[in-house]
């Protein structure tokens, strides 16, 4: 027997949930395949579904739509914040600086080294400590740091910033409609696998290919196994039924299958108490390869048998 597939995808379930909708706004109460009350919760729940369904594509499409300049201004901050660092230290290097001016930036043990910047956590870190400490050095009277200024280094880590936490909060967004579609999804299972019993109660008595095609009608999906493929087509030719009432695909198949078998010969069977005279076949004649004329210049010698 086919068994019954339960929708595994949120497009399924909602296509499940509308068809049996609207076969209770077609049909009255007393044609339905379903009961009234399971109907009123149905209307209740499809519209619940659907929007949660809506509001959670918006929210993912949000957050992917402003990724990539997320990553951009991430991109961007790491350089500048690199360069900073790395102008302090050629800077040092030329003795144009004293080494003790990394204390300000909090560098001390990063000599002539950055510092990781793969996180983003790392960046806020680093950005903020540069930022403070040029403040601090300048406010002290010396010369600030050119080729990039603070000014740039804080315009690209404030708008880093910026982005970071609105992505922040687009992905709270998204977590937050996904799971409260998670939580509509086992609800929605819950009502389909209610509608289809009671639809599959109510065409019991039918027979078993009848009742299959009127509970399709309400949504419900049959899966065939192979070995009940090859049955239903098998038990068709047997019965001559016409292609179109047993799956036309199934039965096409199950014919190109026959007309190959029929195509090759069959081994011949061996009869019990008779015995077969074998006519050995006549031995082919041996052919003899002939031997590769040997190189180089060698005398030709020639042996005469009399």
């Amino acid at each position: 027997m086919p068994y019954r597939r339960l929708p595994n995808t949120d497009a399924a379930r909602l296509r499940a949930l509308k068809i049996a909708f609207v076969k209770g706004k077609e049909l009255p109460p007393f044609q339905l395949a379903f009961s009234q009350a399971t109907f009123t919760r149905l209307q209740t729940f499809l519209s619940q579904f659907e929007h949660a369904q809506l509001v959670h594509k918006s929210a993912f499409n949000s957050q992917i739509s402003k990724s990539q300049q997320y990553i951009n201004s991430l991109k961007k901050a790491k350089l500048y914040i690199s360069h900073f660092i790395q102008v302090i230290n050629m800077a040092i290097a030329r003795g144009d600086m004293p080494s003790n001016v990394r204390l300000f930036y909090g560098l001390d043990g990063y000599e002539n080294k950055v510092p990781s910047l793969n996180t983003e956590a790392e960046v806020i870190k680093w950005g903020e400590a540069i930022i403070n400490g040029e403040t601090e050095r300048t406010r002290k009277g010396a010369a600030p740091v050119t080729n990039p200024t603070i000014a740039l280094v804080k315009v690209r880590f404030e708008d880093f910033k910026e982005t970071f936490n609105f992505q922040k909060t687009l992905q709270k967004n998204n977590a937050r409609t996904l799971h409260e579609l998670a939580r509509l999804r086992k609800n929605a299972d819950e009502l389909i696998v209610t509608i289809w019993n009671e639809v599959e109660e109510t065409f019991k008595d039918l027979p078993d290919s009848e009742r299959r095609e009127n509970a399709k009608a309400y949504g419900l999906v049959y899966v065939f196994r192979k070995s009940e493929l090859r049955k239903v087509a098998a038990n068709a030719f047997e019965e001559e039924v016409e292609d179109e009432d047993v799956m036309p695909e199934i039965i096409e198949g199950f014919k190109q299958e026959e007309s190959v078998s029929e195509s090759e010969p069959e081994p011949e069977q061996e009869e019990s108490g008779s015995v077969e005279a074998v006519t050995p076949e006549p031995e082919k004649p041996k052919t003899v390869k002939s031997q590769s004329k040997p190189k180089g210049n060698f005398p030709i010698q020639t042996e005469l048998n009399f």
